[in-house]
């Protein structure tokens, strides 16, 4: 289906609202036999459960994936099994994070309008909110781009050397990224060969954020969800373990708040 914020573009198309979900990543760092977003957490791999919140969600027409080349045909068999309907193209990820980024916005690009709106998405995020892909979405339509970011609470330091501290900025002032990181289709893919055709490429370039105001552009923060964590350690295994019990808890005993693309999707009703 063609959500709402669909509209007629120039390309002779309908504009659309894409998720690229990028998963190419071999998790070195979880310590784990299998790439991160491929270990199971009540049943599903973490990939499916990010995957199902963006399949739930009214507002999003398509999913364009990147993952591990050797993983494709077990991705392939998971989106069946767990019934992720939307999903229209799954790519080989790249030797880095925005390398496979990009291969999902190539892929995506052949099959949509150049003004669809992207949703740029860790697979490893799998607590994003109904309403931060909302604001995401409406951020695109207002200002171009949307990053999504939180408050810091914590006092932040900066430092070269990771010893001295050099300084102290307004926690005020200080805000983390997360994801979804989002933008008109052309625009990020102009950005994208932009700074590959450039002399340093990639290096230091982390985020979608970051490679957009590497090259100069403006880029315009949304509001995010607390608890959107990006599951990479172990720890982070088990926090989001405690977030999924406490969704639980509250369908069982009526406490707490059910995230809301879950409420508002009627997701919790079928699982």
């Amino acid at each position: 289906m063609v959500g709402s914020y669909g509209a007629s573009d120039s390309y002779g198309g309908t504009s659309m609202n894409i998720a690229i979900i990028f998963a190419g990543g071999a998790g070195i760092r979880m310590g784990a036999g299998i790439p991160k977003q491929f270990l199971e957490i009540n049943g599903k791999p973490i990939i499916v459960h990010t995957l199902d919140l963006f399949e739930s969600h009214p507002e999003i027409d398509a999913i364009y994936m990147a993952v591990l080349a050797d993983y494709i045909p077990y991705m392939q068999k998971l989106t069946r099994k767990f019934g992720i309907e939307k999903v229209k193209g799954i790519v080989p990820g790249g030797e880095s994070g925005q390398d496979s980024i990009y291969n999902a916005l190539t892929a995506a690009r052949k099959e949509n309008p150049g003004d669809s709106i992207v949703l740029i998405h860790d697979g490893v995020r799998p607590w994003v909110s109904f309403d931060t892909i909302m604001r995401n979405i409406e951020g695109v339509k207002k200002n171009g781009n949307a990053i999504t970011c939180t408050a810091c609470y914590e006092t932040i330091l900066m430092s070269s050397n990771g010893e001295q501290v050099e300084q102290v900025p307004y926690r005020k002032d200080t805000f983390a990224a997360q994801a979804p990181q989002s933008f008109r289709l052309d625009d990020i893919i102009a950005a994208h060969e932009t700074v590959r055709a450039s002399e340093n490429g990639y290096e230091n370039l982390v985020d979608s954020c970051t490679l957009m105001r590497s090259i100069g552009k403006e880029a315009y923060m949304v509001e995010g969800n607390r608890g959107n964590i990006k599951v990479t350690t172990p720890e982070d295994v088990y926090m989001y373990r405690a977030l999924i019990q406490y969704r639980e808890n509250e369908q069982a005993f009526g406490i707490g708040q059910t995230p809301d693309i879950l409420k508002k999707s009627g997701y919790e009703k079928k699982n």
